[in-house]
């Protein structure tokens, strides 16, 4: 039997402690920048309730994330840059799950000033390397209207592969809680295959650079 979570909701329709998914997920699913977060122990929810949402997406290591203060970001994608590790301008972009499959978001962050790009989700019954996929898409159909010739930084070898070959190669299932988002994929798909982009895709070398500036600091 798997473990009870308790969901912590900040910000949706309503807000307070949810003993179970079900009841996290009208809250949250469709409302635009919703806050929440799955907690082990009702304690621990409840602590975090009458807390700060950015205390608890931000990671305790201090790595610095869109939800940390930009400063600090930017602190150090200028040290990445002068030092040649990164190239700026350029997008950097990330996914979420809450469960595989899960509750899933992904979103994009612009490396010259920190700030977020596109945000998507949450989206019911996905998987993250669905989100790391949709992510670069987007970010690459967001260049294209822009006309920016940027460097696109992903750290996920499968989507970026994924998006190589123009297909979005998920064993997951379509079922009717993930239609809009296989419906996404869709669109992706059709548009990778009905447009040409010349943005490199760069692996993002977490190890030796810090976490994806994209990151939603949730592991």
């Amino acid at each position: 039997m798997a473990k009870q979570k308790f969901y912590v909701v900040w910000k949706g329709r309503k807000t307070g402690v949810f003993s179970n998914w079900d009841d996290c997920s009208k809250q949250v699913t469709g409302f635009a920048g919703a806050q929440y977060k799955s907690f082990d122990t009702l304690d621990a929810a409840q602590a975090a309730f009458a807390g700060e949402y950015s205390s608890y997406v931000t990671k305790s290591t201090g790595a610095p994330t869109p939800a940390a203060p930009r400063e600090e970001l930017m602190v150090r994608l200028k040290r990445l840059a002068e030092t040649k590790k990164i190239q700026t301008p350029s997008y950097a972009v990330d996914a979420a799950c809450e469960g595989n499959p899960g509750v899933l978001e992904y979103r994009g962050v612009d490396l010259s000033n920190g700030e977020l790009v596109f945000a998507r989700g949450p989206f019911q019954q996905g998987t993250n390397n669905i989100g790391e996929f949709l992510a670069l898409v987007e970010a690459i159909r967001i260049c294209a209207e822009k006309k920016l010739l940027i460097p696109i930084y992903s750290d996920s070898k499968i989507a970026i592969s994924w998006v190589r070959e123009g297909k979005c190669k998920t064993n997951l299932e379509r079922n009717k809680r993930n239609s809009e988002l296989f419906d996404l994929i869709a669109r992706a798909e059709a548009w990778l295959e009905n447009n040409t982009h010349s943005n490199r895709i760069i692996k993002w070398e977490t190890e030796d650079w810090g976490e994806n500036p994209a990151d939603y600091g949730r592991k």
